[in-house]
């Protein structure tokens, strides 16, 4: 996208965020003066680094089953942080370059750690996952590598994610896996504040002018088709939910619904009533934008396989 294009897309940004909390019981509502997008998430729970080492020494090994399904965590956090990362530079106001560059990162971290411990199950490490896998070896949800669009359809996006991580993650800090228990642990404190940042565009946006309303409308009419996805079941969730590992997605639904609802009545939109997408993400079966974010993502690795810097 071009220098001109891109001042074109986000010149309605508004000044002042104010003090928004509708539908976020947690970084937003919790009266933390230094609450933010940007707040680094100190903490003692498990990193790539310590999943690595526990692996190395056989401590942990994920089933098929359970390395599957943080693949596809996995998988949703690495091509996200990609499509955020492009926002550098790029946002329509410095602040927004750092919010959503450090949401990025976080959305990176939570992939390094369910990549790690998915690659213990086949001998392969966080680096040959994401950079020696083809399209049809991913597991990420349609919704994730959606075009970024123009700030608005990137806050829809977002917040969509957002809403449903933190419903996911929360679940998971009681999955029977200490490994995944403890990723989600950590994972689930900097989504709280991802929530909080997206729901304050959100208002933010549709309050603000004509034109901003307008285009998280237009925003949410173009990312809600990829929402049921999220949320399907299938054999491999049900074993493990049966086995309390995980849980069924169809189960996050109604809370998820009621936690955007609550947002989307006080920025008084309303749900997009547009046909929803087959997906089959969860399949291997991508949209045709992860091959183009896959090229640029892999170049280096493969150009240079085994170097490192």
């Amino acid at each position: 996208m071009s220098t001109q294009e891109t001042a074109k897309d986000t010149d309605f940004a508004i000044e002042g965020h104010g003090d928004i909390s509708v539908g976020v019981h947690g970084a937003g509502a919790s009266g933390d003066g230094s609450a933010s997008a940007t707040r680094i998430t100190p903490g003692n729970a498990l990193r790539p680094e310590d999943i690595a080492l526990e692996i190395s020494r056989g401590q942990v090994k994920p089933s098929e089953d359970v390395a599957e399904f943080a693949l596809r965590i996995g998988d949703d956090g690495l091509i996200l942080a990609q499509r955020l990362g492009h926002w550098i530079s790029r946002a329509p106001e410095l602040e927004e370059d750092i919010a959503l560059g450090n949401i990025a990162l976080d959305q990176l971290g939570h992939a390094r750690s369910f990549l790690t411990y998915a690659g213990a199950a086949w001998g392969k490490s966080e680096d040959d996952l994401a950079y020696f896998r083809r399209e049809h070896e991913f597991r990420s949800a349609h919704l994730f590598e959606q075009p970024n669009g123009d700030f608005a359809v990137t806050i829809a996006r977002q917040f969509i994610v957002s809403y449903y991580q933190y419903q996911l993650y929360t679940a998971l800090t009681g999955s029977s896996d200490a490994t995944l228990a403890a990723i989600s642990a950590k994972a689930v404190k900097e989504v709280d504040y991802h929530r909080d940042h997206s729901a304050q565009w959100v208002l933010r946006l549709a309050g603000g002018t004509d034109e901003s309303r307008e285009r998280i409308i237009q925003g949410f009419k173009l990312v809600w088709p990829y929402v049921d996805e999220l949320f399907e079941d299938d054999e491999l969730t049900t074993r493990l939910a049966e086995a309390g590992v995980a849980v069924q997605p169809s189960s996050l639904r109604a809370e998820f619904d009621r936690l955007t609802g609550e947002v989307m009545a006080a920025a008084e939109l309303e749900i997009p009533g547009v046909p929803q997408s087959l997906g089959g993400g969860r399949r291997g079966k991508h949209s045709e934008f992860l091959g183009y974010i896959l090229a640029e993502m892999q170049v280096l690795a493969r150009e240079h396989p085994g170097a490192s810097w």
